[in-house]
């Protein structure tokens, strides 16, 4: 349930699909079918390597069995660093769309956005802290919700004719060639984060062997073909000429006014109240997400070991939880100080923390065929399972790290200095957590020995 709610339906077709549209238009369905293709193919080689690497440690785990520790703990810093920045993303749109409801829907108070920002943080900072089982519960029920009114929305846009859908249902395929493809597969690949949550939680599932392969195919699948019909129907609603462009002029409130106008306020306002639910579930399943990577570093010996304390009642990784509120808190402060609006900051925040899990993704695709390969020599295992899919995924992640690379300075404002600054950063993550690594071997042999918790 942790990755639907990752993925959370109203909250990507509400918040990022339309930054997605702003750099793809009318060729955002196509997009998605592609993404959706290649991360089953993706998944072959994932859920293979699920079942040789019996622990919680997700794609940190994979990469250290197949590349060698250094590789592994420089990975496991991308994921970290990654999701984190994915996860700050929710304080400032939930801002934006809570001081919208509340100024243009209940005629309330102009609040600062920054205190909505601070009071997500705050709420679900205490959810982490409490045991999964209350996590699950809350993520349930606002995934419910969140499907049932984008279903509506299809349905009613699919439905309508005359006036109201103006230039008919269709959408293209992309070409690489596409203007702004990078970034446009960079924010789809983004909207499928969430699925690694499988293996991380793998400790507290039953019979994991069994579960993990198919929580795994049926998220990739289900979000996929979700995400599709949804861009397909506000193609419908808008129109294939014109979605791009209200995508830039309106890109916040591009979904909620389309269902304002095609269904009515009161169906708006129900969407206004669900997408502040839907924040909240994916805000919190990206916080339980990264508090497990931190944990597992630290009781790997990478990271402090009072991260890797768990709480006696409730059983979670309560320190890392309240690390990560404390991080998302201070940011939102500091961007505040320096006047950076959360209407820039959302989408920045979103592709720099998805860029990180993508470079990620693209070494875990080479860990797993290394892995398999080695493998062979001692017991021959399905050719497609451990070499074609892997192969496949390497070479298609790989492309679209460097689109996404090429792209990037369009994200950020089009700043060749910022860029830099990023793209360094990111690659620093890796290379620093590699030398980390290789310190370890050299000075702390006991800690080097735990890194992964696999014997490479």
């Amino acid at each position: 349930m942790s990755v639907l709610a990752f993925a959370s339906p109203l909250a990507t077709v509400a918040g990022t699909m339309p930054v997605l549209m702003m750099y793809s238009g009318k060729t955002t369905p196509g997009i998605y079918i592609i993404m959706t293709v290649m991360l089953l193919i993706f998944s072959v080689g994932f859920v293979k390597m699920s079942r040789s690497i019996e622990n919680p440690g997700g794609f940190y785990s994979f990469v250290t069995a197949g590349l060698g520790k250094p590789a592994g703990l420089g990975g496991a810093f991308l994921a970290l660093t990654g999701y984190l920045f994915i996860g700050f993303f929710s304080p400032p749109f939930f801002a934006v769309t809570l001081q919208g409801f509340v100024t243009k829907t209940l005629h309330g108070p102009e609040i600062p956005w920054y205190w909505y920002a601070l009071a997500i943080i705050a709420v679900t900072t205490f959810l982490a802290y409490c045991r999964i089982d209350l996590s699950a519960k809350v993520l349930t029920t606002a995934m419910i919700l969140e499907v049932v009114i984008v279903v509506v929305f299809d349905v009613v846009s699919f439905s309508t004719s005359g006036e109201r859908v103006a230039h008919g249902i269709g959408f293209s395929m992309p070409w690489f060639a596409d203007a702004g493809i990078g970034l446009a597969l960079l924010f789809a690949i983004g909207n499928f984060l969430g699925f690694e949550a499988t293996v991380i939680f793998r400790d507290e599932v039953k019979d994991p062997g069994r579960t993990i392969p198919r929580a795994t195919y049926l998220a990739v699948a289900g979000i996929g073909v979700f995400y599709v019909v949804a861009a397909w129907a506000i193609i419908a609603f808008i129109g294939a000429d014109r979605v791009q462009e209200v995508a830039r002029t309106n890109t916040v409130g591009l979904f909620n006014d389309s269902a304002g106008q095609l269904i009515g306020t009161v169906f708006s306002d129900v969407v206004s109240l669900l997408l502040i639910t839907s924040v909240l579930a994916t805000m919190l399943s990206t916080q339980n997400i990264a508090a497990r990577y931190s944990f597992s570093l630290a009781k790997d010996g990478a990271l402090p070991k009072v991260l890797g304390r768990v709480h006696e009642r409730h059983h979670s990784p309560y320190v890392s939880a309240l690390t990560a509120g404390i991080l998302w808190a201070v940011a939102t402060v500091v961007f505040t100080v320096l006047g950076v609006g959360p209407d820039t900051l959302y989408p920045i925040a979103s592709g720099s923390g998805t860029f990180n899990v993508l470079l990620l993704m693209f070494v875990v695709s080479l860990a797993v065929l290394v892995y398999f390969l080695r493998r062979r020599r001692e017991s021959p295992e399905s050719l497609w399972d451990t070499v074609v899919a892997p192969a496949i995924s390497a070479v298609f992640l790989g492309a679209v790290t460097y689109l996404a690379i090429t792209n990037y300075s369009e994200l950020i404002g089009g700043s060749t200095l910022v860029t830099v600054i990023f793209m360094a950063f990111t690659f620093a993550l890796f290379i620093g957590g590699a030398l980390y690594a290789l310190y370890l071997r050299k000075k702390r042999p006991e800690i080097y020995a735990r890194l992964g918790r696999e014997r490479v």
